[in-house]
């Protein structure tokens, strides 16, 4: 098999590793923020707006271009690229409301930006306010990453070409890969779906757990994931070139 790379453009390498290392941000985030250690955050607004600005991006692109459908692959485009948009629109927004309430806590209730607890106990009671009006789109994004799951294992999706390294080894067992990127993309909808519910002054605990154990899993796997592929799309590369 043989592809002409220069009509087209598969980086959804980066797309996964932003995606796992937002999640991750996400969870230590909440748990700084617990702990009263939420450190300046202004460099949590920068943590957030730096894989937000790569997601919403690759993730426009991608949505408005459909660049995957050059190689045969049009429903990837959808499968990647609008949840990335919308991940990257959701981590923007956060990034901004972090920003503004930052800046009011320093103007208006004159706190020092060294004094963590006080900072965090503010903090503590205005985020689910804050969060909970975009909250509900991510919601729905969640339950829109399910039907992808249920899609990629209905259609066997995600399997990759036998020209990839690596992944290319179970070419010939697609529901292999399938029920791995849709149990993935299932797990990260399912704690996005239960999102909102945490957004309480005190949220069942049990939820709360769940959201962390859900995120925990997928950031790694996301993560992990990306970092491979730099490896095996790199080598379908080279392999598929004409």
């Amino acid at each position: 098999m043989t592809i002409d790379w220069s009509h087209t453009a598969v980086y959804n390498t980066i797309m996964s590793v932003a995606t796992g290392i937002a999640l991750l941000l996400i969870l230590q985030f909440g748990k700084k923020l617990q702990k009263g250690e939420i450190g300046y955050l202004d460099s949590w607004v920068v943590g957030f707006a730096i894989p937000g600005i790569i997601l919403t991006l690759t993730g426009a692109h991608m949505t408005l271009t459909w660049p995957l459908s050059k190689i045969g692959f049009p429903f990837d485009d959808i499968i990647f690229g609008e949840p990335v948009l919308a991940f990257g629109i959701l981590l923007l927004a956060a990034a901004y409301l972090l920003h503004r309430r930052n800046s009011f806590y320093l103007r208006e209730e004159k706190l020092d930006v060294k004094n963590e607890k006080l900072i965090s106990e503010r903090l503590s009671q205005d985020l689910p306010g804050l969060l909970k009006p975009i909250s509900y789109f991510g919601a729905a994004m969640g339950l829109a990453l399910i039907a992808i799951g249920i899609a990629g294992v209905t259609f066997q999706l995600f399997a990759a070409p036998k020209e990839e390294p690596i992944s290319g080894l179970l070419a010939d067992y697609p529901m292999v890969e399938a029920s791995f990127i849709s149990l993935l993309y299932a797990i990260t909808g399912i704690g996005a779906t239960l999102f909102p519910f945490i957004l309480k002054k005190s949220p069942p605990l049990g939820l709360v757990k769940t959201v962390k154990i859900l995120w925990l899993i997928a950031g790694i796997i996301f993560v992990l994931f990306g970092v491979m592929n730099y490896f095996t799309h790199i080598g379908l590369i080279v392999h598929t070139m004409n």
